[in-house]
């Protein structure tokens, strides 16, 4: 048997099988189909109302307020971004930090309280609290 240098079996294929690519495609359309009305769809949700016992505030705690047009307080006192910043570094510094009560009102944006939480934990402060007002 003598094999020839045109023969069949030494040709390249220069066809590309596209029935796996189809098949993950279509595997890849059907995932996307089934998850997109989950993550387009909102879901009211009632938060749990938590009632605990009411503590008492240590006297060297502080207590840091977000007014409902984005104004911070420090005890009460209104005090600039950069001003509470250095309030906050002032109280990293120490070895043992006072715990600080953050106090927000119900309006405002979360944006700020967020803003007051991260500086916080950027500054390394350990003892953050939320103050709520006890479930009627």
């Amino acid at each position: 048997m003598a094999f020839s240098a045109d023969s069949q079996d030494d040709e390249i294929i220069s066809e590309i099988n596209m029935t796996p690519l189809v098949d993950v495609m279509l595997v890849l359309l059907i995932i996307f189909m089934i998850t997109m009305p989950v993550l387009t769809q909102s879901v009211l949700v009632e938060l749990p109302l938590a009632s605990a016992e009411h503590t008492m505030t240590q006297a060297d705690s502080i207590a840091i307020s977000v007014l409902r047009d984005g104004t911070v307080q420090w005890n009460s006192e209104a005090v600039t971004p950069a001003q509470l910043q250095q309030k906050l570094m002032q109280i990293a510094a120490f070895p043992q930090q006072p715990p600080l009560q953050l106090m927000a009102d119900k309006a405002v944006e979360y944006r700020h309280v967020l803003n007051v939480m991260a500086l916080a934990q950027q500054l390394g402060i350990t003892q953050l609290g939320f103050v709520t007002e006890p479930v009627p």
